[in-house]
């Protein structure tokens, strides 16, 4: 009787454990089949203003969980899409990141809607020594002279514009780059307004570049700096005019009143005043 009640026992405990297996391995594969998402990511690093096709997405199997918004499970629909942003290997492909569809590939897809885009020459420093890669914003300063009517006229430099965002060095439009390169001409991202005081800038002085965070935003208004507020000198005050010589008119002296008398002698006469 023991015996049967252990055998009885026993066969429970094995089917209790069969079903165990059985429920585990469906868990198991029912998860495995359900935490993954296919997400398009880039092959190889893919610079601002390429077209995408085939050859540069692939498909991957991405965390559900952590699915990033604006991706893309299909690689066809790429075909032909303009990056905005540099890309890295490996990175998901986002709406975000793409120019509208229907615009080409070139400088021009990655400029914001009502911008411009304006190159001005550099050198080696005022290209802030090849430091001013695409992607980082920089201040524009021109060295003029002062306006005015004065023989002594003296230099001025004044920052002209802020936060200016660099869109191409030469012909390099790559943001992942973080090696200097000393080039000859830099190409920013300003607003129509920007650009003419630009080109008015350029053409009456010297520009340089200054290169400033990319998180700071915040523009300051300077008077400019010339060689007397650099050296600490005070400006001249200039002197007083003097006051005008006022001409007075001669007054005329009254006549004095006298008293005449009549002189007669002989046949001669005359008057005779005292």
């Amino acid at each position: 009787m023991k015996n049967s009640r252990a055998l009885i026992m026993l066969a429970l405990a094995m089917l209790a454990g069969l079903a165990a297996v059985v429920f585990a391995s469906r868990w198991l594969i029912h998860t495995s089949s359900g935490a993954t998402t296919p997400v398009a990511v880039a092959v190889e690093d893919i610079n601002l203003g390429q077209p995408l096709n085939s050859n540069l997405v692939r498909i991957v199997n991405w965390p559900t969980g952590s699915v990033p918004p604006g991706s893309f499970t299909d690689a066809k629909s790429l075909d032909g899409r303009v990056v905005k942003t540099s890309l890295t290997r490996g990175e998901p492909v986002l709406e975000a990141k793409l120019a509208p569809q229907g615009t080409k590939g070139g400088l021009s897809a990655v400029i914001d809607k009502g911008d411009r885009a304006i190159t001005v020459r550099v050198n080696d420093v005022i290209g802030v020594a090849g430091f001013a890669l695409p992607g980082n914003y920089v201040d524009v300063i021109v060295n003029t002279q002062q306006p005015g009517g004065s023989n002594d006229q003296q230099n001025i430099s004044k920052i002209v514009l802020e936060r200016i965002l660099v869109l191409a060095v030469a012909q390099q439009v790559s943001r992942d780059d973080t090696q200097p390169k000393v080039v000859n001409a830099v190409t920013l991202e300003v607003t129509p307004e920007q650009a003419e005081k630009l080109d008015v800038a350029r053409s009456v002085g010297t520009l340089s570049l200054v290169l400033r965070n990319q998180v700071d935003d915040d523009k300051l208004k300077t008077a400019g700096a010339t060689k007397l507020t650099l050296l600490g000198a005070s400006a001249p005050v200039a002197a007083p005019p003097k006051p005008a010589r006022v001409h007075y008119a001669a007054r005329a002296k009254p006549e004095v009143k006298r008293d005449c008398v009549g002189v007669l002698s002989g046949v001669a006469g005359s008057v005779e005043c005292f």
